[in-house]
């Protein structure tokens, strides 16, 4: 439980000016839409990595493509859409799991939602559930455009935080043929009350809500460190190793910076009410030491298919990139999405 409280703390707050906040243009290295809402892509692909430019409502977006060693010209495959943990990037944990996936066969897809890494989008590093369901359902109607996917046979991985929004995004999108959760984040507000106290949820209410305010007068962005391990105030704190290693979530892509904005919104999303509406054949990969065991039980128990779990063992942040884990889970996604796509 202390280990699951180290992942999101209360808020100190920095004033950023979008006057003085890089623009959405320098922020993803000048990636522009050639017109509202035209996308671009390769027009050849090849095995390995190829990144595209698709649209998220008017917002250029920057993705990543893998393709199997495997992948010969003319080929359509099914693909999984890979999203990882709140405040991260497509380099970060989806970069492993979509590797894995396309070593295995798979096309894999992974994309830095709107305000976020590469992709384009004011208030940047905004955590906005909403937000984030619209672009992965934009994302899938890219893919199904490229002619190396098979519109058909489309898949959703959800990692962390992320799977709360894929559950959305698959219960509302019948292009969805499967959907897969690994180490899922799945709150409501009163599993966050029990987790933190309601005094800390009520004051982020409130912080989030004067911060949304004074965005829409003045401009003005409110941020915290998305993590910092001994400041109580970030977004995460604690002994969250995975964002204090420079050899893991420490990278170049990513900004450690969370927009106060996004508290209330954030802890409004009621993951655990979507699983009734998800009829795609669902797996499950969840731990006791991972984060919320009890709610992914609920979340499986309320699921509305066909559906699989699996209970395995390792704690929360070793299923972002250490093995066995990541092997392990690698392992049933590929039976699942096989069996399913």
């Amino acid at each position: 439980m202390n280990a699951m409280k180290s992942l999101i703390a209360a808020s100190t707050i920095t004033l950023v000016s979008l006057t003085s906040l890089p623009s959405a243009v320098s922020e993803t290295n000048s990636v522009s839409l050639n017109e509202t809402d035209q996308i671009t892509a390769n027009t050849s692909f090849q095995a390995g990595m190829n990144r595209v430019i698709f649209a998220s409502e008017g917002e250029p977006m920057v993705g990543n493509l893998y393709l199997p060693t495997s992948y010969q010209a003319g080929d359509k495959l099914p693909v999984v859409v890979v999203t990882g943990a709140w405040t991260t990037v497509k380099e970060q944990m989806p970069a492993v799991y979509a590797q894995r996936l396309a070593e295995r066969g798979f096309a894999a897809f992974t994309f830095d939602f709107r305000y976020w890494g590469e992709s384009g989008g004011t208030p940047r590093q905004y955590e906005s559930p909403a937000a984030k369901v619209q672009d992965i359902q934009n994302a899938v109607a890219f893919l199904k455009t490229l002619p190396v996917i098979h519109g058909e046979r489309i898949g959703g991985l959800g990692i962390c935080a992320s799977a709360g929004y894929m559950a959305q995004a698959v219960a509302e999108d019948d292009s969805f043929k499967s959907f897969a959760t690994v180490a899922a984040w799945l709150h409501d507000i009163e599993s966050l009350k029990s987790l933190f106290g309601e005094s800390t949820v009520n004051r982020r209410m409130e912080l989030g809500r004067a911060a949304r305010r004074q965005y829409e007068q003045t401009g003005e962005v409110e941020y915290v460190p998305a993590y910092a391990q001994s400041d109580v105030d970030a977004a995460m704190s604690g002994d969250v190793s995975y964002y204090a290693s420079r050899d893991r979530g420490v990278i170049a892509e990513w900004t450690n910076r969370f927009a106060v904005m996004s508290w209330h919104e954030w802890q409004e999303f009621d993951a655990l009410a979507i699983a009734a509406q998800v009829t795609a054949p669902t797996l499950v990969i969840h731990s006791d030491g991972s984060a919320l065991p009890d709610n992914a039980r609920r979340f499986y128990a309320s699921l509305g298919g066909e559906k699989h779990l699996v209970w395995t063992e390792g704690q929360h942040l070793d299923f972002y990139d250490r093995d066995p884990q990541v092997s392990a889970a690698v392992d049933a996604l590929v039976a699942h999405f096989q069996a399913t796509l």
